[in-house]
């Protein structure tokens, strides 16, 4: 018999936290009824169109409850990091310092393949396809712990236990076989950022400059948020003027962004701007 599940979550505190988040933003997602094309990461909407916001929610968004609990069960059995300790070179503060490292990296590497893809080889596909969801980490993550610890096994909802040494390109198949709407590049990039952590090419981080890039995260965040108008998404309402001879003006939430409704005195046109 194992471990009760509080003593587990003890011993992974920051998987247990990322797993309550992910899920917490779910719920928001589903009750507000916002769609991945709002929060996901897409070439055209941070690059093109600024919102760098889009790295961080793209990673921690989920819109289905499978997609979710998917992700979850794995990020849960690579708990094991922060389980090995320190003594192992991994442990909760080597979890916490590159999970930072694993979010915006692979985030990064999407837009730049994307990029590529667009500019060098004219495929504009990769302009509009969305990614969303933590499989970027989990495949990270899963692929730093096969690196350093290729003995172990990797646990999905208690009934199919993989070699874990083989499980980053063995998941990145079947995901693609399975699931063909999944971000194959998003798991590749989890996976060329998790070998270049595990390998040593990416190091150093510490306390210092884990805080120093938290900081940045949020300081950018905010400000893409708000040079692109985000803030106020799903949220702003403005009431019509009160006089009639002036035109009533109205923002109001479409799927797809914000819509500027203006209607004019009779006899006059009517403008719709998305």
């Amino acid at each position: 018999m194992g471990k009760p599940l509080i003593y587990e979550m003890l011993e992974k505190p920051a998987s247990s936290g990322v797993i309550a988040l992910c899920s917490l933003i779910w719920f928001l997602i589903q009750k507000k009824g916002i769609g991945y094309a709002d929060v996901g990461l897409s070439y055209e909407a941070a690059v093109e169109g600024g919102q760098h916001w889009r790295l961080i929610t793209a990673a921690f968004s989920h819109v289905s409850v499978v997609h979710l609990v998917f992700n979850m069960s794995a990020l849960w059995s690579l708990g094991a990091v922060e389980q090995l300790g320190p003594q192992a070179g991994l442990g909760v503060q080597y979890y916490l310092h590159y999970t930072l490292v694993l979010v915006v990296l692979s985030g990064l590497l999407v837009l730049g393949i994307y990029h590529v893809m667009i500019r060098r080889f004219k495929v504009d596909y990769f302009r509009r396809v969305t990614a969303v969801g933590y499989s970027c980490v989990v495949f990270g993550w899963m692929t730093i712990l096969a690196a350093k610890q290729p003995s172990s096994k990797l646990n999905l909802f208690g009934v199919l236990s993989l070699p874990i040494s083989f499980a980053p390109f063995e998941s990145l198949i079947f995901t693609s076989i399975m699931v063909p709407q999944a971000s194959f590049v998003g798991h590749l990039s989890g996976i060329i950022v998790g070998y270049s952590i595990a390998w040593g090419l990416i190091h150093g981080m510490n306390n210092y400059w884990a805080v120093t890039m938290l900081g940045w995260i949020v300081l950018v965040f905010v400000l893409s948020l708000k040079r692109t108008g985000s803030l106020e998404m799903r949220f702003i309402e403005i009431e019509p003027v009160t006089d009639p001879s002036l035109p009533s003006l109205g923002a109001v939430a479409s799927r797809n962004g914000r819509t500027l409704q203006m209607d004019m005195l009779p006899g006059r046109a009517v403008a719709d701007f998305v």
